[in-house]
């Protein structure tokens, strides 16, 4: 669905990302981890055209079979070939209804994106699937509710539902748990493993527990080069990971976010560029 070959992103002296080779298979769930300043964002953002890289290319499948380079492609042009995305720090209309941020996207992920100034009415199409979207992610009760209104948690399925809209091939997903409150994490946990079962996801989260329980497989960045992946249990064990990032992990020891508070404004001063 989703490769890249020798993706390098340099920033002055600075190598972001360093000569990476990926792939992410149809309905693959693979996970991407690493230490702060590992580079996993600024790759997120070398994929969806974000940031153009330094050296190599981004390709993704088409219905054909055949494979097409988006390396140069802008956001709106690799978010039109199915490449969607959610981000570290919410990114949501706050004063439209919860069902308005999901119907836009869907419209405009259709041949109708380009029609914003007809009457929303004449959209009934897009106000279903945003409405099917809604009741996916847990939000059906809330479609008439602003979404500044949410709690945080409920802020981070909405993020989720806006990027499901128009059904990509590809689901890229940053930290969907940041600064969510742990009654709200099961939520979130059981929404990665549902869009994972008709999407391929790439998951960046620093909660192991959740990496570690639902990914097919596990990358590890550090220093923006690859350094181990595997199957959880492989990356686990790998000691070069337990070197550079895991320390020891044991299951249930780390990154269990118990200070988190599931208000509206929790985690809104996530640092995006850190990850």
């Amino acid at each position: 669905m989703l490769r890249t070959s020798g993706l390098t992103k340099e920033f002055g002296g600075l190598t972001a990302v360093d000569d990476v080779d990926f792939a992410l298979e149809d309905g693959e769930l693979c996970s991407l981890i690493g230490p702060n300043g590992a580079g996993k964002t600024t790759f997120f953002n070398l994929l969806t055209g974000v940031l153009t890289p330094t050296r190599g290319t981004v390709e993704v499948r088409r219905e054909s079979g055949g494979w097409r380079d988006v390396t140069d492609a802008t956001p709106y042009e690799t978010a039109n070939l199915g490449l969607h995305r959610s981000y570290q720090i919410t990114n949501v209309f706050p004063t439209s209804t919860v069902l308005e941020n999901v119907r836009v996207a869907a419209q405009a992920a259709s041949n109708d994106g380009a029609k914003l100034w007809r009457n929303a009415k004449a959209f009934e199409a897009h106000r279903e699937e945003a409405r099917a979207i809604l009741d996916r992610v847990g939000l059906a009760d809330e479609a008439d509710t602003a979404a500044e209104s949410l709690s945080h948690g409920a802020k981070r399925q909405l993020e989720v539902g806006i990027a499901l809209a128009g059904d990509p091939d590809v689901l890229l997903m940053d930290e969907p748990n940041a600064g969510v409150s742990s009654e709200s994490v099961d939520r979130i946990i059981d929404l990665i493993e549902d869009v994972a079962t008709d999407h391929a996801v790439l998951l960046v989260e620093h909660n192991m527990d959740i990496v570690m329980n639902v990914s097919d497989r596990v990358v590890v960045l550090n220093q923006g080069a690859v350094i181990a992946e595997g199957t959880p249990e492989e990356v686990r064990g790998d000691p070069t990971v337990q070197e550079a990032y895991l320390g020891g992990y044991e299951a249930g020891s780390l990154d269990a976010d118990e200070t988190a508070t599931d208000s509206p404004d929790a985690g809104t001063d996530a640092e995006e560029g850190t990850a």
